[in-house]
C-alpha cells in the first residue's frame, strides 16, 4: 500500500511548483513588517572579526556576522559588500592587517541591495573614488538608498545613504580583473537584483572554481504567492535555486558567514591553506535547505489564504 502522507506531500509540491511556473499570484501591495519594538539587529553584524585569506586573491575583511570580500590585483582592488554604516574603519583595519589599503579599492560590488551589505558603500566610494557596479534592479535600490526595495523600502531603519551606480552588470557578463575573469550571475529573490560572482583560481598546481554566492534566504514577512512582495518573486526564487544547485564550484562563500559554515571551516588565526574552504557539495546542500523553506512558506500561504 502506498504511503498516503508521502503521496500528499509530493502532490502538494507538484502543485506549488505549477503555480510558480504559471506565475499565478495576486497583485502586490505593502504588507511587510519592520524591526519589532525593543529588538535590535544582531550584535555580530558590528562585532570585529580578523581578516583572512580564502584562496588566491580572495580575502574576507568583514565583521563577525556580515561578509565583506576583497579581491586584489596590482592595479587596484574590488570590495564586495560593505556592511553597516559604521563598518568602514573595521574594513580599513582588516585590509591594513593584510598589507592592503582601502584607498586602493577601485570597484565596489554588492551581492544584494540591503542596508546590512551596502550602508557603508557611499562613504567608501567617496573615500576611494571607486566605481559602483551593480545589476539593474539593485542599482535602482542603491540609487534611492533602499526606498524602492519591495520588502523593506517603507522601513526607516533599513534605509541607507544613496549610492550613485557607475556601471550596470548583466547576467552572465564577465570582466577581467588582474589575472582572473569574473562572471556575474543574476540570482534574484532575496532582492530583485541579487547577484553572485564566480571565477577560477590556480594554486598549488590545481584549478579551483570559486564563487561569492548570494543565497536565496527568505526574510520574515516575505510574501511569495498571495499578495507577493513583488510580482514574480516566487519564480525568481525557484529559478535561483535551480541555477545555484547546478553551479559546479569547488570553493564558495556568501553574504553572511553562517551561510557558508565559516565557523566549521575556519578559526581566527588559523594558518592559511588553500584547501581550507574546498567544499564542492556544500552549496547544493545549502540551497536545497533554502528551497525546502521556500516550499513550506508557499504551502503556508496557500493554507492561510
Amino acid at each position: 500500500m502506498p504511503n498516503r502522507r508521502l503521496t500528499k506531500i509530493i502532490r502538494r509540491k507538484a502543485a506549488l511548483w505549477a503555480l510558480v511556473a504559471l506565475g499565478i499570484c495576486a497583485p502586490a501591495h505593502a504588507s511587510q513588517t519592520c524591526l519589532p519594538e525593543g529588538s535590535a539587529f544582531p550584535a555580530s553584524w558590528s562585532a570585529p572579526y580578523p581578516a583572512f585569506r580564502v584562496i588566491g586573491n580572495l580575502y574576507s575583511v568583514g565583521t563577525a556576522g556580515l561578509s565583506v570580500f576583497l579581491i586584489t590585483s596590482d592595479d587596484g582592488h574590488i570590495l564586495v559588500n560593505t556592511g553597516l554604516s559604521d563598518s568602514t574603519q573595521q574594513i580599513r583595519k582588516n585590509m591594513t592587517s593584510l598589507g592592503f589599503q582601502l584607498e586602493d579599492v577601485r570597484v565596489l560590488l554588492t551581492t544584494q541591495a540591503h542596508f546590512d551589505h551596502t550602508a557603508a558603500m557611499a562613504e567608501i566610494k567617496a573615500l576611494t573614488g571607486a566605481e559602483v557596479w551593480a545589476t539593474q534592479k539593485d542599482a535602482r535600490v542603491l540609487a534611492d538608498g533602499g526606498a524602492s526595495d519591495a520588502h523593506f523600502g517603507h522601513c526607516a531603519e533599513f534605509l541607507f545613504e544613496p549610492i550613485e551606480v557607475d556601471r550596470i552588470l548583466a547576467d552572465g557578463q564577465s570582466f577581467a580583473w588582474g589575472d582572473i575573469e569574473i562572471t556575474t550571475h543574476l540570482h534574484p529573490g532575496h532582492t530583485e537584483g541579487s547577484s553572485s560572482y564566480t571565477w577560477r583560481v590556480n594554486e598549488a598546481g590545481s584549478s579551483y572554481r570559486v564563487g561569492i554566492i548570494n543565497m536565496g534566504s527568505i526574510n520574515d514577512g516575505k510574501r511569495l504567492l498571495i499578495e507577493p512582495t513583488y510580482p514574480g518573486v516566487a519564480t525568481d526564487f525557484a529559478n535561483t535555486y535551480f541555477r545555484q544547485k547546478n553551479m559546479p564550484l569547488d570553493i564558495w562563500v556568501s553574504s553572511h558567514p553562517e551561510q557558508y559554515n565559516l565557523s566549521q571551516k575556519y578559526s581566527p588565526g588559523q594558518a592559511y591553506d588553500h584547501r581550507t574552504f574546498v567544499d564542492p557539495d556544500g552549496l547544493r546542500a545549502a540551497v536545497e535547505a533554502l528551497e525546502q523553506t521556500f516550499l513550506e512558506t508557499m504551502a503556508t500561504e496557500l493554507t492561510d489564504s
